[in-house]
């Protein structure tokens, strides 16, 4: 499958929310690759797919040595919390300490239509609540306490991609309910 442009901070369509799948079809398997292969390709540890213009609930993961997906997800968090450092792929090469919950039962489908659950600690609860923020359109710098968050748009303000020209996408070959073009 092609690997796609990632787009960066400031694009629009990373602060939409994205809309809920209702049809598992080919088109959601050619984005789940699509997905699966950009994030594995830049590398990351995920990708949403509000990442690469598409505004559907659907996000791929690769966390120690494990690759998924999940369409639609709900999560429960623990309220035990963990304090660490994060960085997105649509904030590249900067990364900012950032308080998420240290457990996560995350429920949803596969790009099949049968029900998943991913229960994830540590770095996969990290990566799942960052994904799942993308598909609510909340980015990873808007959870950072104050002072963090000031540095953190200050380095996103002096970066070498800031301001650049977005990607254009003139058709999406998957169904979006007219988000994220």
């Amino acid at each position: 499958m092609p690997i796609q442009p990632i787009r960066l901070f400031g694009d629009p369509v990373l602060r939409k929310p994205a809309i809920e799948v209702v049809d598992f079809d080919r088109e959601l398997h050619r984005l789940v690759a699509d997905l699966t292969d950009t994030m594995l390709s830049a590398p990351g540890a995920g990708l949403a797919a509000p990442q690469i213009g598409v505004g559907l609930r659907v996000f791929t993961w690769a966390v120690e040595g494990e690759v998924g997906h999940l369409v639609n997800p709900v999560l429960d968090l623990s309220e035990e919390q963990q304090d660490g450092p994060e960085g997105c792929l649509s904030i590249p090469d900067l990364s900012f300490d950032c308080k998420r919950a240290l457990r996560v039962v995350a429920r949803g489908f596969d790009m099949h239509g049968e029900p998943v659950t991913i229960e994830g600690t540590d770095y996969l609860a990290r990566a799942l609540q960052h994904e799942t923020d993308h598909l609510d359109g909340v980015l990873f710098v808007d959870r950072l306490d104050g002072e963090t968050r000031k540095a953190a748009m200050k380095a996103i303000r002096e970066s070498e991609w800031f301001g650049l020209e977005r990607p254009t996408v003139k058709v999406s070959p998957h169904r979006t309910g007219g988000l994220g073009l």
